[in-house]
């Protein structure tokens, strides 16, 4: 096991693992955490202050988090992976290696983000999605490998996203398209 080095008012369950594996840096994790049972947490992990799992979280080595970030249930954070603070992943979120993430994000239940354009066809490395800050991902929503979604853009439920969302736009469809951001939809989030 690798080790753990943790800030005050932090709750791990009996059965939640927090330092798998062995790696040179240990897994850091600020002030309040709760790391709820059947969650694991790889070394070379770092997290900020308030980090919230639900059950049975998987969070790989190389991740990097800031303040504020609940990873819902059943949802894999596959590593080598950057998210900012207030971020909320709910529950079955898939987010690939080479993964960016801003601040003031929101990703669906089901979401799943890709790495791989050619899975197993080709060698052409590996790039996640980028997401920037503000922006919501939908329920079921699919992110192909190196999109960027857009400050404060809108995916909605259900979409493929094969193209870059821009900014304060809204992505819908399979695949996906860009409309204008309907007036309810405007602005940033606020998930502090």
């Amino acid at each position: 096991m690798s080790e753990f080095v943790h800030g005050e008012d932090c709750t791990v369950d009996d059965d939640a693992t927090v330092g798998y594996g062995e790696f040179d840096d240990p897994t850091r994790v600020g002030d309040g955490a709760t790391i709820r049972a059947g969650s694991i947490v790889y070394g070379d992990v770092t997290i900020g202050d308030e980090f919230t799992t639900g059950h049975d979280v998987l969070v790989r080595e190389g991740t990097t988090m800031g303040d504020d970030v609940l990873v819902g249930t059943k949802t894999v954070i596959d590593g080598q992976t950057t998210i900012g603070s207030h971020v909320s992943l709910q529950t079955n979120v898939y987010i690939p290696t080479e993964t960016t993430i801003g601040d003031n994000v929101f990703i669906g239940p089901s979401a799943a983000l890709t790495n791989d354009e050619y899975p197993i066809r080709t060698d052409n490395g590996l790039e996640g999605p980028t997401i920037e800050d503000g922006a919501s991902i939908g329920a079921n929503a699919t992110l192909l490998p190196g999109v960027t979604v857009g400050e404060n853009a809108f995916v909605a439920a259900g979409s493929v996203v094969t193209e870059d969302v821009p900014p304060d736009t809204l992505a819908v469809g399979t695949p996906a398209t860009v409309q204008a951001l309907p007036e309810p939809l405007e602005g940033a989030n606020q998930i502090a």
